[in-house]
């Protein structure tokens, strides 16, 4: 993921194991809650941002004697930002948020809280939408900035591969070698 990145590419990632949250370089959370109590944007910022949040759901879980976000791992953006304006299909509720370009930006919260919903129904597809590039309809949304930034998308999930459940396009790729 860090080698595609490195190329140039966009990386957002829904997630919440504790490496990949630890490997991001801007992180989103979605919550509080799954469901009807999801929906809401929590936090977006840095690491170190998340451990001082007080709203965020992930942040007692990261804090404790030591802080282990290291923000000399940190590249600030230098590749523009591309902004999704009030998306609220599901359980979003008109969330305006923005994704840095050339980094890993991870979002996270709960299960149901909407990451899904945010990065695959709505951003992925307002983006192929702009780019008259085939997928399903996006989930609504009022408007998307920062998209003539973006040559391509790809939509990379953990649907397995070949036989093995573990065997995802990520780490048939090996992409993922390195975050282990």
């Amino acid at each position: 993921i860090t080698r595609l990145r490195d190329r140039g590419n966009t990386v957002v990632c829904v997630e919440h194991d504790e490496s990949m949250i630890r490997a991001a370089e801007h992180l989103v959370e979605v919550g509080p809650g799954a469901g009807d109590h999801g929906g809401r944007i929590t936090f977006q910022g840095t690491g170190a941002e998340l451990l001082l949040s007080e709203e965020s759901v992930t942040t007692p879980f990261l804090t404790g004697q030591r802080g282990f976000l290291s923000e000399q791992n940190r590249r600030p953006t230098r590749h523009g930002w591309i902004k999704l304006v009030n998306a609220r299909g599901n359980n979003l509720k008109n969330l305006t948020v923005e994704f840095p370009l050339g980094v890993l930006c991870l979002v996270t919260g709960v299960s149901g809280a909407g990451k899904s919903s945010l990065v695959r129904e709505t951003l992925y597809g307002a983006i192929c939408k702009r780019k008259r590039k085939e997928s399903d309809r996006p989930l609504p949304y009022d408007d998307l900035l920062g998209d003539g930034q973006i040559d391509d998308v790809v939509l990379v999930d953990q649907t397995p591969i070949g036989r093995s459940p573990r065997s995802n396009p990520v780490t048939y790729v090996k992409a993922f070698d390195e975050i282990r």
